[in-house]
């Protein structure tokens, strides 16, 4: 049986595209340009641009999914495989919800210990970051989506930055156009996977909002925005570096920031870093949340009762992984199985619930 949430709870349709929006940008924008280069070299930002496609095709999947079995993805295998295997394959998704979750936080702190603070310890700032986690997620789903409005707000201001790079960029870093094979782009496509990750929170969060089949076009304008900002990015970053720097620059956008100049301030991007944190915290508090909706649908669990459990569990993952290669296992463990989820089972899963709503609706009718 779906669980309607109650009215006070729910979000206005047009808060889709914040939600979609701020689960898309979050660490990855800030150097994801070397791993699509590797493949693609110059021409990767075209694999921007098609990866974002796909992703507005799999929105619109997930919308008539949920439409038709007016609920969530636990209703959605309930339909399909029963209440035991669907409650199965829909935890799967609850515990690769947390993992989106881990690999964000655990990022964003690599980040401060690489570029701010060398000696802080992990578990330090981890423990404080997930205690603000546990404010915002503990206030229920509306102020989650309060924390993701803001977000953009504080962050949006950082896309004027890029006009100090691009004074410095040479258009002819990214010529000629064309200039590798379908299999790199192929390649530089699912690489730009963990990058898009996130979109499929709302098969969890569908519900909270008001009206929800109004909302698809705010979610598909909340892609293409997404989409807009890692292809600025992505142009400005390859038009900026040659391809030799590009290789053995880590962290990308950070490095731009470096270049910024005002009369009042000097490492600009200590300030930009700081700022990001409103960008990735609701990255992390969408996630948390969607863990504990999950359990919560699958096993009755109210939400208050397993989130500190979730938190600590993210807690101790932040302080398993420790240096940059593990970290880095963790983000291409977690964007492997985001890439299968997303591009395969969705696609799936929206092929075998229509033959079963169509199944339905034959046997009704006769």
């Amino acid at each position: 049986m779906n669980l309607q949430p109650k009215e006070n709870r729910l979000v206005s349709p047009y808060f889709a595209f914040y939600l979609i929006h701020t689960m898309q940008v979050g660490v990855g924008v800030l150097g994801f340009q070397r791993y699509i280069a590797k493949s693609a070299g110059h021409d990767a930002w075209m694999a921007v641009i098609t990866g974002g496609i796909l992703i507005h095709l799999l929105v619109w999947m997930s919308y008539r999914m949920l439409k038709n079995s007016d609920g969530d993805l636990v209703a959605v295998h309930e339909d399909i495989a029963g209440k035991a295997i669907g409650g199965l394959f829909s935890t799967l998704f609850t515990i690769y919800s947390g993992f989106l979750a881990l690999t964000v936080l655990r990022t964003y702190i690599e980040v401060i210990q690489v570029w701010m603070f060398p000696h802080i310890n992990t578990w330090g700032i981890s423990l404080i970051l997930l205690c603000v986690v546990y404010y915002f997620v503990s206030g229920g789903f509306r102020i989650v989506t309060a924390l993701a409005f803001f977000s953009l707000l504080l962050g949006t201001p950082l896309i004027f930055l890029k006009y100090f790079a691009v004074k410095d960029s040479h258009i002819y870093n990214i010529l000629p156009l064309f200039d590798h094979s379908v299999t790199d782009f192929f390649v530089a496509t699912k690489t730009m996977t963990l990058n898009y990750l996130g979109f499929e929170m709302l098969l969890l969060y569908y519900p909270f909002i008001k009206h929800p089949e109004k909302s698809e076009k705010w979610s598909q304008w909340g892609v293409f925005f997404s989409i807009l900002l890692y292809t600025i990015t992505a142009v400005e970053s390859f038009a900026y570096y040659s391809q030799g720097q590009l290789k053995h620059t880590i962290w990308a956008t950070l490095t731009l920031w470096k270049i910024v100049e005002f009369p009042f301030v000097e490492r600009f991007e200590y300030i930009g870093i700081s700022i990001w944190l409103f960008v990735v915290l609701p990255n992390i508090c969408i996630a948390v949340w969607c863990v504990t909706r999950g359990f919560k649908r699958i096993y009755s669990l109210k939400q208050k009762h397993t989130l500190i459990p979730v938190l600590i569990l993210i807690f101790a993952g932040t302080v398993l992984f420790k240096d940059r290669q593990q970290i880095d296992l963790l983000n291409s463990m977690v964007s492997r199985a985001g890439y299968y989820f997303i591009y395969f089972y969705i696609p799936l899963l929206f092929v075998l619930h229509w033959m079963v709503m169509k199944v339905r609706r034959r046997k009704k009718d006769a």
